[in-house]
């Protein structure tokens, strides 16, 4: 299932128009039509909005999955809020990669400071 005819579902399951929809995500309606029919791709801002009011993951919204929540047991999500990638020991622990390939321990410090960057400027 493509995001659009998901997007649509989900407003329509809501019992939401698309003016009322629009409106809560601060976009024309115009825009949200071009969302549901495939003509236009929402950013990532309108995503995590729509994410949001639906109570559904980012990845169900796109189709990566038909599986609308992911529950993260209390255990995982605290270790996940309070994960620092900096952290010499989370990064000696965990293999992370990047298009399958794993990142080198300097590569990730670079990763982070784009990051970071990236945050300063918002």
């Amino acid at each position: 299932m493509n995001y659009g005819t998901r997007i649509a579902e989900l407003r329509e399951h809501k019992g939401l128009k698309q003016e009322e929809l629009a409106q809560s995500l601060g976009i024309t309606r115009a825009a949200l039509s071009h969302y549901e029919k495939n003509r236009r791709k929402p950013d990532f801002e309108i995503l995590t909005k729509l994410a949001d009011i639906f109570g559904v993951t980012i990845d169900y919204l796109v189709g990566r999955t038909s599986h609308p929540a992911v529950m993260l047991d209390s255990d995982v999500r605290e270790f996940v809020d309070q994960l620092e990638l900096s952290d010499e020991d989370i990064l000696q622990r965990f293999n992370l990669t990047i298009d399958g390939r794993t990142l080198s321990e300097e590569e990730a410090k670079r990763f982070i400071a784009f990051v970071r960057m990236e945050r300063m400027m918002e």
